[in-house]
């Protein structure tokens, strides 16, 4: 049986579980539990992303929480095992950084969920620290409206290369 089929025949509390490993969104999960069964990757990912776009900012919110602060470790909310070796894979970038980009990132992670009241979310796969910093810089100065689309799309991100790593799990 492939990881695919593995998925779309798990009970469905035990789907969502999987889901939340991906996005820490419970609406996001629920539903796409119940969009099962799934007939290939992308389509799995495509249904991931309308899915993310229909749910509501509090459910994007959500999900902004189960992640850890880029350069720090642990979420605000609780999360699998899982989903929080997936996050310190994603910002191993951080790993080498410079202490003053370390520092620099701690201060404007600070000033960004001041402003904007959620952490800083950047699909950190593949980015260095000074990238990571970089787009922090970059976005720190957008109105609150745009900046929670922007960071919703990194969510969406996120959650896709967490599903194709999902189903590399499963196998």
């Amino acid at each position: 049986m492939d990881q695919l089929s593995r998925l779309n025949e798990l009970p469905e509390p035990d789907a969502t579980a999987e889901f939340l490993k991906c996005c820490g969104s419970h609406t996001w999960a629920k539903r796409m539990a119940t969009s099962r069964p799934f007939a290939s990757p992308e389509e799995l990912c495509a249904r991931a992303t309308d899915l993310w776009w229909s749910v509501e900012s509090a459910d994007w919110l959500e999900a902004f929480r189960s992640h850890p602060k880029i350069g720090e470790k642990k979420a605000a909310a609780e999360v699998s095992n899982q989903s929080q070796s997936w996050s310190s894979q994603e910002q191993s970038g951080i790993a080498s950084a410079a202490v003053s980009t370390i520092s620099e990132l701690a201060r404007l992670n600070r000033e960004y969920e001041e402003k904007f009241g959620y952490i800083f979310i950047v699909c950190a796969t593949g980015k260095s620290s000074e990238e990571m910093l970089a787009i922090l810089k970059s976005r720190i100065g957008n109105i609150p409206n745009d900046e929670l689309r922007v960071a919703a799309a990194e969510q969406a991100k996120i959650t896709e290369i967490r599903l194709m790593k999902l189903l590399d799990s499963l196998s």
